[in-house]
């Protein structure tokens, strides 16, 4: 969730929260209005209650996928194969704590604050995607994850280029600008061990093998069982339901593997003709809610890397606070 990573977390059976009733209808009719002609909706503008939740949420969901996403990658960095992977890897983290950078400061516009979104993160209130659950074991999962994991990510975001809400809508420009790399330079680095020694190959398929179906669960629960998904879906903030967007990934992530000699871990997967995209098998959601549940491999080990961070780097915080008050005081002077 990173993040794009915004893989919806309701649980299954959830009902949709109703607009409350206390909304004035000519003030929701003319937001109804704008959103259905594709205008943007901004931060000053008057919105549904419920509207407003629902961004924050999801937007502050993207934000804390893009800062624990740096969490499995920024683990090789110092393991990297090559000066160049060493780069370009560092480089990538640098990107993605940007993204939740972007990311935290459009939520702010909706009245929620930093501080408020980080807590919610650390005490378990907040959820971010469960693909950053799941361990790096070898570099070419760092590969599998450029490749796959930024590779739906950027199939997630980039309707979000044309969601209704403005300041998200903007910040998606350069994010999905910098996954596109992201993605590029995994597919590459895959390439190379897909082509390389016997051991590069088996170590190539059995990262494939690994984050196949946590990539295909990034997009989130099937339809019937996303409860958020026709509100969004009315309101622009999605543009196309989590199964659409889990069938486009299939359909162009399927060739590229064939195209690099690995086998996709999936034996129900055949093209179907008749719909132009592929059948494939049933997603373990048991495996899904689980990780969502905070049970994944290395959930525990992502939330109390975060909370230390948080906590230990304290004074940085405070030294820039005080540098900002010290800069406003001679200002006013």
């Amino acid at each position: 969730m990173e993040i794009m990573y915004t893989t919806e977390l309701s649980k299954p059976g959830a009902t949709v929260q109703p607009i409350a009733p206390q909304e004035d209808p000519e003030l929701l009719a003319a937001f109804e209005a704008r959103v259905a002609a594709d205008e943007f909706i901004e931060p000053k503008d008057w919105m549904p209650e419920a509207y407003r939740k629902t961004l924050t949420r999801q937007i502050s969901q993207h934000a804390h996928s893009e800062i624990v996403g740096m969490l499995p990658e920024g683990n090789w960095i110092t393991r990297a194969p090559s000066l160049r992977r060493k780069a370009i890897l560092l480089a990538k983290v640098q990107d993605e704590a940007g993204h939740g950078l972007y990311l935290y400061c459009a939520a702010e516009t909706l009245g929620t604050s930093r501080e408020e979104m980080i807590e919610a993160l650390h005490s378990g209130k907040a959820k971010y995607s469960t693909i950053f659950n799941y361990p790096t074991l070898t570099w070419a999962d760092i590969a599998a994850i450029g490749w796959l994991v930024d590779g739906a990510a950027i199939m997630n975001q980039v309707p979000l280029q044309r969601t209704s809400y403005g300041p998200y809508a903007r910040a998606m420009v350069r994010v999905c600008k910098e996954e596109s790399f992201h993605q590029r330079q995994g597919y590459e680095a895959m390439t190379e061990l897909a082509n390389g020694t016997p051991e590069q190959k088996r170590m190539a398929q059995d990262a494939f093998n690994r984050w196949w179906w946590p990539s295909l669960m990034m997009f989130g629960p099937p339809d019937e069982n996303s409860p958020n998904t026709a509100q969004s879906l009315r309101w622009r903030i999605k543009r196309e339901t989590n199964d659409e967007l889990r069938q486009k990934f299939v359909d162009i992530t399927v060739p590229q593997a064939e195209f690099l000699g690995l086998t996709v871990p999936d034996p129900e997967l055949k093209w179907n003709e008749a719909k132009g995209g592929y059948d494939f098998g049933e997603i373990d959601w048991e495996e899904f809610y689980a990780v969502v549940r905070s049970e994944g491999p290395v959930a525990r080990e992502r939330i109390t890397a975060r909370r230390e961070a948080w906590t230990q780097n304290a004074w940085v915080r405070e030294a820039a606070a005080a540098h900002e008050a010290k800069r406003r005081s001679r200002a006013a002077a």
